[in-house]
């Protein structure tokens, strides 16, 4: 059952570890093995909105990052079977989260909330979107009429989503980032401070130049690579879809406290 109230650190670790956001979590090694993969060969679509060049052609180098900071097995040879992401690692980072978002609510940024994994991550960023209104910070309304090839851009509960077919989408793409800032550029609307997000959002608002930080999970490696080049400031390791949306929320509460936001 979830956590009522606040957990403290090892609390939350032991939590993340039964609802398999952390440690053995579901992903198999294989699966991740083949993003590794796929992204250094240049396949787009596991380049999360980024633009990586000629980095990281070598799937080993990317391996040996996604060891670094999110936990996986660092055997080359390790190919098949139950992969892990470290729950000592996700809270690390949600404390550096924490501090980014602790310098907006000081700071009475302005603050774009999306989420390219509705079904497991939107209520993580609409409570994080609630707390820092509350202290002060202004949350982007993305312009209206706003599409890309797969669909529509819009906003509920102050988080942008992609939409297609009355059904929110699930997308890895950065096009929907891209649409919203270039519309907020071509009504002479300045850029969020502070993007938080996933997926291809976070990645192509960090690769604007934008602050991004967010979430992402361990057959993702894109946004940890830019994460250790400079180009997204933090990103948070876990599983994004687990069985149950609630299972996140000791999680968001420990973030929130740790920002001085709760």
């Amino acid at each position: 059952m979830p956590i009522s109230g606040t957990p403290s650190r090892a609390q939350l670790v032991d939590h993340l570890v039964r609802t398999r956001i952390a440690g053995d979590v579901a992903t198999p090694r294989e699966n991740n093995l083949s993003h590794y993969r796929q992204l250094a060969n240049g396949v787009r679509n596991f380049w999360l909105g980024l633009e990586l060049g000629d980095r990281w052609t070598d799937e080993q180098d990317v391996l040996a990052v996604m060891a670094e900071r999110v936990g996986v097995n660092d055997d080359p040879e390790c190919r098949y079977g139950q992969d892990t992401i470290d729950p000592e690692l996700t809270v690390d980072a949600l404390d550096r989260m924490a501090a980014r978002l602790r310098k907006a609510a000081e700071d009475r940024q302005r603050v774009l909330f999306a989420t390219g994994h509705p079904g497991g991550l939107l209520d993580v960023h609409r409570a994080t979107a609630a707390a820092l209104r509350a202290a002060g910070c202004e949350i982007v309304v993305i312009p209206d009429g706003l599409r890309t090839d797969e669909g529509y851009v819009m906003q509920f509960a102050d988080v942008a989503v992609l939409e297609h077919g009355a059904t929110l989408w699930h997308t890895h793409s950065g096009e929907p980032m891209r649409a919203i800032l270039t519309a907020l550029e071509g009504e002479g609307r300045p850029l969020p401070d502070l993007v938080v997000a996933d997926h291809g959002w976070a990645g192509y608002a960090g690769q604007h130049g934008v602050d991004s930080v967010g979430y992402a999970d361990c057959n993702d490696p894109a946004l940890f690579l830019a994460e250790s080049e400079g180009t997204v400031q933090v990103v948070v390791p876990l599983d994004d879809h687990v069985v149950s949306p609630r299972h996140y929320d000791p999680m968001t509460a420990y973030l929130l406290a740790a920002a001085g936001l709760s």
